[in-house]
């Protein structure tokens, strides 16, 4: 049965049906992992935007001049930028984990929800909350688990 209002209980399906948990160790193990699984987005989103930041062309902060679309260089494609081929692999894997942590959320259970947030705050404090005064402003990610 899907729940469709937040619940607290032990029995939760996360995300396929052959990952349900019946009893308190397997609930502890599942929201252990729902934890990990945050701190590792927003570590793996840090290292996106520090990579970002590192290959941009124009370290210095955007003004109202700056253009939205900028020009590459004549003769250079954009296909043959290696930086550009990670930046998109990384946006792909980060945007990826965000929308399985937002179905794992889904579940409705209550726990399942806790784990995610306390693993998306600790991870945010570990990993970016320096960004502000180390990196130059960059356009945060739109999605809610940015």
């Amino acid at each position: 049965m899907m729940h469709m209002t937040f619940y607290w209980s032990k029995n939760v399906t996360l995300l396929v049906d052959s990952w349900r948990t019946n009893s308190w160790t397997s609930y502890a193990l599942t929201l252990l992992a729902c934890f990990l699984f945050s701190l590792f987005y927003q570590n793996l989103e840090a290292k996106r935007l520090r990579f970002k930041t590192l290959t941009s062309n124009n370290p210095s902060s955007p003004s109202i001049a700056t253009p939205l679309l900028s020009k590459l260089p004549r003769g250079r494609s954009p296909w043959a930028d290696p930086a550009r081929f990670a930046s998109a692999f990384l946006f792909g894997v980060t945007s990826a984990i965000g929308y399985l942590l937002m179905l794992a959320i889904m579940s409705f259970n209550g726990g399942v929800f806790v784990a995610v947030v306390l693993g998306l705050s600790v991870g945010y404090f570990l990993f970016r909350s320096g960004d502000e005064e180390k990196v130059a402003p960059v356009v945060e990610n739109a999605c809610a688990c940015s």
